[in-house]
This record gives structure tokens, C-alpha cells and sequence, in this order.
């Protein structure tokens, strides 16, 4: 019996090809375009916010510039200068910063190992900077507080620098030239996954010595505790800004002079900003799935008015009602289960090959451009449950009219043309 109804509704389909195709392509267009928008929603979403995995969330960098503005009698322009006693300042004028790292970057270098040379920043750290920004020492150690207490002449290679050098990325304990300081080689980290430049890392203390600089300092990093919303963050920017000021003797508008970058507020500006994005996809996407439903529903509408004269010869033969209604949804299932997973499955099978491309791009371009779009996939539980939903409402669209032309009686259902 099975096996007559599945050959007789393959007849059918035969029989009716293009209708059979504009059924199953509906189904199939409306999965696979869901499947597309809300994976190319979390692709984007995934790609920026992975470029905030290169450092702790809850950080805070200050950027000692110039000011924007004239102020009590100073000139606008005016270099302002931060130094120890601001890593002090910081450390104990606010309760919601933890952790006081100072940093004093030393520009674009040249480093040499006898005959080859690479070019990329020198960034004077504190040991504890390694953790902060999650640095991942690949091969040997960071600075430790022994390196910060004799003052020595050593440093951290990233692995591009280090293999540039090199030809290997295991370096350790060989030598390099830097403004003609040799220093020595103690660690090499994994290439950053977002900048557009390589930087090695030398002891704080050493480069105040070298360069003459006593304790001056160009940057600041901390750490923040108990800010976790967008608004506690803004108003800490805000009272932080205001008492730099003070110290520093700038306009407390002047937000040049001493620049902030709060990496958690900007975060948290992402994921809002991801969320409306989201949501935004999610209608477009169920716009599309209502879509594909409501033109389902339309088609075998049309196709049960069409087979009305035929189900009236069915019914003159001694067909029961029932069996024709079985018949015609059984003929919906087959059609909307065989396309809507059709259309899933090449639905994922572009989302696959969109993150394929993309990673290969990524790793082609490791450290030089920031990651845009990452890992575009979907829940495979989503596009199971929009190919049911599918599959469900051509059942429906199939089983209403259906009932309606059986009962018809079959005199009048000859009439159909």
C-alpha cells in the first residue's frame, strides 16, 4: 500500500513538473536564505568582537597628546607629558581601577641581525603587561621583575620579526641590534590577529635608562573593577577626564589632550550595536521564511483546484475521501521535507564555504588587517525547526483545500476544467 501511494505521487509530480518545481523551490529559497542572512549576521558579529580577544575586556589606556584647545593662558597644542607620578595617580585617586601598568613606546626601530633587519615598533613594558593584553609567549619567557631590576638589555620578538631575523621562530638566547644596543633574545610571542604592525617589547627601566628619559611614560594601562555597564563607564570617563585635567592643566572638554580608549565600553557599544543588527537580520530572515510559506500555500491552493475534476474521477471509482486527502499530503510532505532540506543543506554548505575563504584570507593576512567577519555559521537546531515550519504549513496548505474539493460531490467536480 506504501508503496502504490509513493508510486502514485511520483506519477503525480511527473505529471506536473513545474508546478512540482515552483513548490519545492519556495521551500527550498525560503531555508536557504534564512540560513544565509543569519549567518552572514554572526560572521560579522563574531569577526568584531574577536578583534577584542587580543586583550583583557575590562581595560583602560590612557594617551598622553597634544591639547585641542587654549586654556588659562596656555596655548593650544601644548605637548603634555605623563610619568610615574601618574601611574600613582591612577593607582590610588580611583577606586574602580585595579591593576597600573605605565608604557612608553620608543617609535618605529630598526632591528638587525647581521645582515637582515626587520622594521616594527619597541614598546618599554612593565612583566605584568604580558598578561593584561594576553600576550601568548610561544617560545622562552616575558620580562619578569628580575629583567625590571638589573636593567637588562633584552627583549620579546613577535614570531614574524623572529622567523624575518631568524628563518626559525625559536630565537632564544641570540642577539640583536637596536640603535646600536644589542640585546638579547628571551621570548617570542604569536603573531597579534589584529594590527597593522609588528612590536618587540624591552623592559621599562632599561629604556628610561637608554634613552635618557627618566620616568617619563607616553601610556597607561589599567585595569577596571566593577564597571559593567555602558553608563558606569561613560560617567567614569567622564570623572576621569576631569580630574587629568586638573593635573595636567587642560581644558576638561579637551579630550585630545589626554586620550581615553575604554575597551569595555566600546565592547558593550558593539554588542548593542550587533543585537539591533540581529534583530534586523531575524525579520528580514522570518520576513523571507513567511514568504516562502505564503507562496507554498498559494501553489497548492491552486494545484488542489486544478486536480478537483480528477479527484471527482477518483470518487466516481469508489475512491474514499480520506485516501485522497492522504494522497495530497502525502504529496506536500514528500515535496516540502525533499526541498526544505535541500535548501538547508546548501544553505550551510555556502556558509562552510564562506568560512573556509575567510579563514584561509585570515591566515594569509595574520597581523595585518583586523578580523571583519568570522565564523558564519548557524544553529543547525534553526534551520531544523525553519525547514519544519515549512514542511508543516505545505502540509496545511495542501490538507485545507484538499478537504474542502472531496467533499464536493463528484457530478459537480466533473464539471471543473
Amino acid at each position: 500500500m506504501k508503496i502504490e501511494l509513493f508510486s502514485e505521487i511520483i506519477t503525480s509530480l511527473k505529471r506536473n513538473k513545474l508546478r512540482a518545481f515552483l513548490t519545492g523551490f519556495s521551500i527550498a529559497w525560503g531555508i536557504f536564505m534564512l540560513i544565509v542572512l543569519l549567518a552572514a549576521g554572526n560572521g560579522l558579529k563574531n569577526g568584531v568582537t574577536s578583534n577584542f580577544s587580543s586583550s583583557t575586556l575590562n581595560t583602560l589606556q590612557l594617551f598622553a597628546s597634544r591639547t585641542s584647545m587654549p586654556y588659562n593662558g596656555y596655548p593650544k597644542g601644548r605637548k603634555i607629558t605623563m610619568n610615574n607620578s601618574d601611574s600613582i595617580f591612577m593607582a590610588y585617586s580611583f577606586p574602580e581601577v585595579g591593576e597600573v601598568i605605565p608604557v612608553y613606546p620608543l617609535g618605529y626601530k630598526t632591528i638587525y641581525n647581521q645582515k637582515k633587519y626587520a622594521s616594527g615598533e619597541i614598546t618599554a613594558v612593565l612583566p605584568e603587561y604580558f598578561a593584561m593584553k594576553a600576550i601568548d609567549i610561544e617560545y622562552g619567557r616575558p620580562i619578569n621583575n628580575l629583567d625590571m631590576k638589573e636593567k637588562r638589555k633584552v627583549i620579546v620578538l613577535c614570531r614574524k620579526d623572529a622567523e624575518l631575523l631568524f628563518g626559525t621562530p625559536t630565537p632564544v638566547n641570540q642577539v640583536v641590534v637596536v640603535d646600536n644596543i644589542v640585546y638579547q633574545v628571551i621570548g617570542v610571542y604569536a603573531n597579534e590577529r589584529f594590527g597593522w604592525r609588528t612590536e618587540s617589547f624591552i623592559p621599562l627601566t632599561s629604556a628610561q635608562s637608554i634613552y635618557n628619559t627618566a620616568d617619563h611614560i607616553d601610556r597607561i594601562v589599567c585595569t577596571l573593577n566593577g564597571l559593567t555597564t555602558e553608563a558606569e563607564n561613560d560617567s567614569f570617563n567622564l570623572k576621569l577626564q576631569q580630574r587629568l585635567s586638573v593635573k595636567h592643566k587642560y581644558h576638561p572638554d579637551d579630550n585630545q589632550a589626554i586620550f581615553i580608549w575604554n575597551s569595555l565600553r566600546d565592547y558593550l557599544q558593539t554588542i548593542k550595536i550587533f543585537s539591533a543588527i540581529s534583530i534586523f537580520v531575524w525579520v528580514i530572515g522570518v520576513g523571507t521564511l513567511i514568504a516562502g510559506i505564503v507562496g507554498v500555500s498559494n501553489i497548492m491552493l491552486i494545484t488542489v483546484r486544478e486536480r478537483t475534476k480528477e479527484f471527482g474521477i477518483r470518487k466516481a471509482l469508489g475512491a474514499k475521501p480520506s485516501a485522497i486527502i492522504r494522497l495530497i499530503i502525502a504529496e506536500s510532505l514528500l515535496v516540502t521535507a525533499a526541498f526544505g532540506y535541500v535548501g538547508m543543506f546548501f544553505g550551510i554548505l555556502l556558509t562552510e564555504i564562506i568560512n573556509t575563504i575567510m579563514a584561509n584570507g585570515a591566515t594569509a593576512t595574520e597581523g595585518n588587517t583586523p578580523v571583519i567577519f568570522q565564523n558564519p555559521t548557524v544553529d543547525i537546531s534553526i534551520a531544523l525547526a525553519a525547514t519544519f515550519v515549512l514542511v508543516v504549513a505545505g502540509v496545511l496548505a495542501g490538507y485545507f483545500p484538499a478537504r474542502k474539493a472531496v467533499a464536493i460531490k463528484p457530478i459537480e467536480a466533473l464539471r471543473y476544467e
